[in-house]
């Protein structure tokens, strides 16, 4: 029997429409999100757009949070007005023909103190570390650990508080899984996410996640839309 972790050419197009998707509606959002809007605002205009590029529904309800509540990683957008030093994460995902897209983004607004960049450096340092790590071959585990074990050294590793990671198909969360208990190996034509984050309670957080293609030479990364922080 097929292994489903492993995608067919056809399924792994359909993923990289849906995560092109994405990428064409964080372009417009960079240009729609102002300070003074709430996060409602913004979730909504991120699923108006999804739809309208052709999207047939939505990996997950968008998530678009702001300023302290950047803290939790799946927090579900509200009424907060989004302000100025405030980070912005957005985590969205469309569906085409019936495969899940998925990417994380963390922009800020305005001036940022040298915490923020602090802390967004090192997140961008163990995602791009981690996207490295990947390869046909490679154990699950150990691909958390390199994300894990730089956040760790920087000395944020207590609020790294999920895994690295999981498969994506006609489920947003699918096999395999990326964490630290992980026994899973990876393999070819495998769509993964690659998505460390730091997140301090009451101050704020930051996530950013790609969706990468297992190749036996490393990843092709579906997700273009750039890592750099934006600072809007």
């Amino acid at each position: 029997m097929a292994d489903k972790r492993i995608k067919t050419p056809d399924e792994l197009l359909k993923i990289m429409k849906a995560e092109a998707m994405g990428d064409i509606c964080f372009t417009h959002i960079l240009d729609f999100i102002k300070t003074g809007m709430t996060e409602i605002q913004v979730a909504e205009e991120i699923e108006r757009v999804l739809l309208a590029l052709g999207a047939e529904g939505l990996s997950f309800p968008t998530i678009c949070v702001s300023g302290t509540r950047t803290e939790f990683p799946h927090g579900e957008p509200t009424d907060k007005v989004i302000e100025e030093g405030d980070f912005v994460t957005i985590d969205m995902g469309a569906i085409v023909d019936g495969y899940c897209g998925d990417m994380t983004r963390t922009v800020a607004m305005g001036q940022i103190t040298d915490e923020q960049q602090e802390v967004y450096d090192i997140v961008l340092r163990s995602q791009k570390a981690g996207l490295e790590a990947v390869k046909s071959g490679v154990k699950c585990f150990d691909v958390d650990k390199v994300c894990r074990d730089i956040i760790a050294e920087a000395g944020y590793g207590q609020y790294y508080i999920h895994g690295t990671g999981h498969g994506v198909g006609t489920e947003v969360h699918e096999a395999p899984t990326l964490n630290t208990k992980s026994d899973e190996v990876l393999e070819e034509y495998m769509p993964v996410t690659i998505e460390p984050g730091i997140y301090i309670p009451e101050t704020f957080g930051v996530r950013i996640e790609d969706l990468a293609i297992v190749t036996d030479f490393g990843i092709i990364n579906t997700t273009k839309s750039e890592k750099e922080l934006i600072i809007l």
